[in-house]
């Protein structure tokens, strides 16, 4: 196993107890203390995963986290003291693959580290063709290979949790998915936080990518709406 994780963490006994373990599964460990350190490291030598300390000193980890997501769908794990739901769907919104609250069981995050890897190398392996790789809908268009969202001819920035959303409703048109289908699909049958969680996903689309054809099914969930289909 080489693969290599970059731990942004300030905290001395978190870093050697966590280093230790990643180390003892086989897992490469570069401990930074900043941010602003691992910005550095990330243009140098990228990590395969980042495990990210979001109260930092300097720039925070929330601020990294975006910053990475502008470049790349590297697996990003946080930790964080805060354990709010506000805090943790602020870390997944903003490109977080999953979020750890302290003091946790450095086992459980060996485990988390092993599944994310995982599902990466199998997201790695699909190759679909290039046929498989644009959905269009109305004046949407998804670059699925390469995660680009246009809309009207123009393109837009997004998060990962906003790209997985469109490409679902897109892929699906005029199907209504309900709240609970959603978070599933999107966050994954571990997601710790309540539905509401899909209503603010869907209300910064909108806000992003203005008229876009996402309608409410009152009582129930959301649909994207095709006129040609």
């Amino acid at each position: 196993m080489n693969n290599y994780i970059g731990l942004v963490e300030d905290d001395s006994n978190i870093q050697n107890i966590v280093s230790a373990y990643l180390k003892k599964e086989g897992y490469k460990v570069e401990v930074i203390d900043s941010a602003e350190d691992a910005l550095s490291l990330w243009e140098d030598n990228p990590p395969d995963m980042w495990i990210l300390d979001i109260m930092l000193p300097g720039m925070d980890g929330y601020e990294f986290c975006k910053r990475i997501r502008k470049e790349s769908e590297v697996p990003i794990i946080i930790i964080s003291a805060k354990d709010d739901e506000i805090d943790k769907i602020l870390g997944l919104e903003l490109g977080g693959d999953d979020y750890l609250t302290k003091p946790f069981s450095p086992r459980e995050l060996v485990a988390r580290v092993k599944r994310l890897f995982k599902r990466t190398m199998v997201i790695q392996q699909m190759t679909p063709s290039e046929n498989d790789d644009l959905v269009k809908i109305e004046e949407l268009a998804i670059h699925k290979n390469e995660r680009r969202i246009f809309w009207h001819d123009k393109e837009y920035e997004v998060t990962t949790k906003e790209f997985d959303m469109l490409l679902l409703l897109a892929e699906n048109p005029n199907r209504a998915f309900s709240r609970e289908d959603l978070l599933m699909k999107i966050w994954g049958n571990d997601y710790f936080g309540s539905d509401r969680a899909v209503d603010d996903l869907i209300k910064r689309i909108r806000k992003k990518l203005n008229d876009i054809p996402i309608e409410t099914v009152w009582g129930y969930g959301y649909r994207m709406r095709n006129d040609e289909d």
